[in-house]
């Protein structure tokens, strides 16, 4: 015959164990959503040249891949690097760009980078360029960029200021 206090003792440690697991772990890492943030495209200085886009990419389940990126107001567009070495710059392209789970990519100038081949006439400081994320495993993203000069400018009532 069992002793009362021992299945008090299972009791508290089955009750414990059930509230703990209540709190949970962290979602599954093939639930987590990626997230593209602060993406903007610089205009190329001369017209016909092409221009680049820079962003931030986050989250997504572990050995996710950008594979490319698109947009219905541009040609073509590249992921490429700059670097420097031995105090020559260069730039090569890139078929696509992997990322673990919960870490952070950035695509800044100097950097890796998307290259914008023919974009369209219409497309101008201060407004917003529609592009979409392709992954590997994961749905596509379409986020709207913001459109600013060659100098970095927005096209707003101060530029130039």
């Amino acid at each position: 015959m069992m002793k009362p206090f021992k299945w008090h003792g299972l009791a508290a440690a089955a009750a414990a164990a059930l509230a703990l697991s209540g709190c949970g772990p962290a979602p599954a890492k093939k639930d987590r959503a990626i997230a593209v943030e602060q993406p903007w495209v610089r205009l190329p200085a001369v017209a016909g040249e092409p221009g680049a886009a820079y962003f931030r990419l986050t989250g997504g389940a572990e050995g996710t891949t950008l594979v490319s990126v698109s947009s219905p107001l541009v040609k073509r567009i590249e992921l490429h690097e700059s670097m420097t070495a031995n105090g020559t710059a260069s730039m090569k392209k890139l078929d696509d760009v992997d990322f673990a789970y919960d870490g952070t990519i950035a695509f800044k100038p100097g950097g890796r980078h998307a290259m914008l081949f023919g974009i369209a006439p219409a497309v101008k400081p201060g407004l917003s360029l529609p592009l979409t994320f392709a992954f590997d495993n994961a749905p596509p993203i379409t986020v709207s960029a913001e459109v600013r000069s060659a100098a970095g400018e927005t096209g707003g009532e101060h530029a130039g200021h």
